[in-house]
């Protein structure tokens, strides 16, 4: 039908924007085990991603093209690509866009759904159209193909000064004998090949070829200046402690993934799709995940992944052989590594390598799992969105800090008396205590969710007052510019009153790894021996990694005595306050009361500065005595308590509860008069409406319901909220795993 041929054969749940990606993963936990009970079914997996959902982004054509490359995928027995409907990007657009660049579609089985009814029902839906797929798809049988069928992506992170000697030498070589079968090998990361440029293109097919590519460099290097980067500050930290000290010894290195007797054949855009045989290169960012995904949607239908530290990098329908630089790290993860480059560096030849390398890559292809697919570990990141398409005065964009101190309000009448009982800690007072694993980057992130996952199966500290475990996975920490805002973040979730014990996970070799974090703490005046910390390259794999996490959590409960408890007023409400849709009066000076109450009792209350509750004059009116003008940086604690205002970047509702659980609040309120939306891995939020048309619509997610009360019901949600706030009431959305973690990149981050 045109898509090619498989080496895998997945039926795919697409998150279509970043607003589902909480529905595909609880989607993919419902359906995977599904797959094993058929022989011809390699698995059923989510693909959620961070773009999309939020106003017209720069990267729209590229998600498209993305998103499009991975519906028609051979690897894809059949896709589900869901939306809300209301994104920038949503199933239309993506229709649309296919249809017109004549993307073979109906030779997938395929199915758009949008989101319009409860979160539950549109579980059952989507698995009743998933269950109706399974014989279709498991009477796609395996059969002979040719070698030219093999499409290769070439792609090294984690590198080190071997990588240039050993490991990409060794990717190339397979390469060379798959284009000489009429096969296809994708080489990317066009910032890792700055300066290496005359080596790429010493073969190259044409003049035109050869200009293709440079003005491509030209075009990363102008957007990167755009937001104020160079291309120098690719190298991450594994880089730089092994060998790499610029990106000219980084870029000679990766360009050694083109053998000197292959030509350059093709230059492609991001995520373009690979018409024929040879050598192809494709435009794409430095970092890993984001590159990968590229390839895949170009029609890769294997991963050849060269890493010097360790990576251990997977992507979920297409299978990664990993091809690690030298014997002593092959040692320390032998469960991660699928080939051992540094046998080459011990003395065998690279002919014979080579051969063990080509022999290894024809089996996983036709079937054999490889190591990564054994572990059950995998991640998708898209190419994320840069926010300047033209050269702007940078000194307005920097980040100016805020001072933290509160709005004047008018304050409220009638304070009801409140009584609490809480927890002090060290970092303030809460009513939750949590145990929190923080990833330091988006490598770590995945095993970071299965260890939570373990530790919230077994019960770990339920005895000692813990109520669950949370993983903040994100898509930060390596491979982007933004990393003092996003360290800041993370410190403060690493403090947040909520958190009773606190481990960070590197995975080696990010540029935010845990010495990184670790000088940090002490910059910030935080203790780094309160918190635990794991490795999973230097831990020695996945499996020892969560082995040591486990003990580490186990360690710290078992020697923690009980905190002491306090009994508290209002004064000890820290909460947000957002919404969805049109706000209307009645929401508005309910909202505004709640406000003026909580804050007038001594409590604290943060808005974000995009929310259109600050665009509604009711509201304005009646609570404040000054302009809404922001108080406070995106993730930044408040000084005093009082309102606040959280300045945002953009209008992403992920972001925007990322930035508001940095702050430490420890509930959040969302007026709901759309469709609602994902809630906080970590800090639990309230969906409430006073539309019946929302309630009716929506009525198994939404917490709360206002349709038969008069007139305000601030009284009414205050309850609510201190019922959620003292654990006797959990959010629908949270109960579901309908949760979502976004960092944003600000108004200057960009991907390397």
């Amino acid at each position: 039908g045109g898509r090619g041929v498989g080496t895998r054969n997945m039926i795919v749940l697409l998150g279509t924007s970043s607003l589902t990606a909480g529905f595909v993963r609880a989607l993919e936990a419902r359906l995977k085990p599904l797959a094993d009970e058929y022989s011809n079914i390699d698995g059923i997996v989510a693909v959620a991603h961070t773009e999309g959902g939020h106003h017209q982004p720069n990267n729209r054509d590229l998600l498209l093209r993305t998103l499009a490359g991975f519906v028609v995928h051979p690897n894809v027995g059949a896709v589900l690509a869901i939306d809300g409907g209301h994104e920038a990007v949503t199933n239309e657009a993506l229709h649309t866009y296919m249809t017109q660049h004549d993307y073979p579609l109906d030779a997938v089985v395929h199915h758009f759904m949008s989101l319009t009814k409860s979160f539950e029902y549109s579980l059952s839906a989507a698995e009743a159209i998933v269950r109706g797929w399974l014989p279709t798809v498991d009477a796609m049988t395996r059969a002979e193909s040719p070698l030219s069928a093999l499409r290769i992506a070439l792609q090294c992170g984690g590198s080190d000064a071997f990588s240039g000697v050993s490991g990409n030498p060794l990717a190339a070589w397979v390469a060379k004998e798959v284009i000489m079968h009429g096969g296809a090998a994708n080489l990317a990361e066009t910032d890792e090949l700055v300066g290496a440029e005359s080596y790429v293109l010493k073969q190259v097919r044409d003049v035109a070829t050869a200009q293709r590519f440079l003005a491509m460099v030209e075009r990363f290097k102008t957007r990167a200046a755009w937001h104020g980067e160079t291309v120098e500050g690719n190298p991450s930290g594994g880089n730089l402690y092994r060998g790499l000290y610029n990106i000219y010894l980084k870029s000679l290195g990766a360009a050694a993934k083109r053998h000197p007797d292959v030509r350059l054949d093709a230059v492609i855009e991001y995520g373009e799709r690979m018409t024929g045989s040879g050598f192809y290169f494709m435009d794409s960012p430095g970092n890993d995940l984001e590159s990968i995904a590229g390839q895949v949607a170009a029609g890769c239908n294997l991963i050849f992944f060269v890493t010097g530290n360790g990576s251990i990098t997977n992507f979920p329908f297409v299978p990664t052989i990993k091809i690690v630089t030298t014997s002593a790290r092959y040692r320390l993860l032998p469960n991660e590594m699928d080939v051992n480059a540094g046998a080459y560096l011990d003395g065998t030849p690279l002919d014979e390598l080579g051969r063990q390398t080509f022999d290894l890559a024809l089996r996983v292809a036709s079937g054999q799992k490889s190591v990564g697919e054994e572990a059950g570990h995998a991640q998708v990141q898209i190419w994320r969105d840069w926010r300047l398409s033209q050269p702007v005065a940078l000194r307005d964009l920097r980040i100016t800090p805020k001072a933290g101190k509160p709005l004047a309000i008018h304050p409220a009448d009638h304070v009801p008396p409140v009584q609490l009982t809480g927890y002090r800690t060290a970092d303030g007072l809460t009513f939750d205590r949590v145990g929190l694993i923080l990833p330091t980057s988006l490598c770590s992130g995945q095993i970071a969710r299965m260890c939570a996952h373990r530790l919230n199966e077994r019960g770990v500290g339920r005895g000692k007052g813990l109520s669950r475990f949370v993983s903040l996975v994100h898509t930060e920490g390596c491979g982007a510019s933004n990393v003092d805002e996003y360290v800041q973040t993370l410190l403060n979730y690493a403090t947040h009153p909520m958190v009773a014990h606190c481990l960070l996970l590197e995975h080696g070799c990010e540029k935010t790894h845990n010495a990184y974090f670790r000088h940090a703490m002490h910059a910030a005046g935080i203790a780094p021996d309160r918190f635990g910390w794991a490795s999973v390259q230097i831990d020695g794999g996945i499996a020892s990694a969560i082995d040591k996490m486990m003990r580490w959590f186990d360690g710290a409960i078992a020697h923690t005595d009980a905190p002491e408890t306090a009994t508290v007023g209002l004064a000890a409400m820290r909460i947000a306050l957002l919404t969805t849709g049109e706000v209307s009066a009645r929401t508005a000076q309910s909202l505004a009361e709640l406000t003026r109450i909580i804050i007038t009792g001594g409590g604290t209350v943060i808005i974000p500065q995009h929310d259109g509750l600050l665009s509604s004059d009711v509201f304005v009116n009646a609570a404040l005595k000054q302009a809404a003008e922001a108080t406070l940086n995106y993730g930044q604690r408040p000084l005093e308590r009082g309102l606040h205002i959280m300045e945002t970047y953009t209008s992403h509702w992920g972001e925007t509860l990322t930035g508001l659980g940095a702050t430490g609040v420890a509930v959040m309120l969302a007026a709901v008069n759309d469709a609602p939306m994902q809630s906080h891995p970590l800090v639990p939020v309230l969906s409430v409406t006073d539309s019946p048309i929302i309630a009716g619509q929506y009525a198994l997610d939404i917490d709360f319901t206002y349709i038969d009360v008069k007139a305000s019901w601030a009284q009414i949600a205050l309850g609510q909220l201190i019922m959620t706030l003292i654990g006797c009431y959990t959010p629908k959305m949270m109960r579901v795993g309908n949760v979502d973690f976004q960092m944003t990149r600000g108004l200057l981050g960009i991907s390397f």
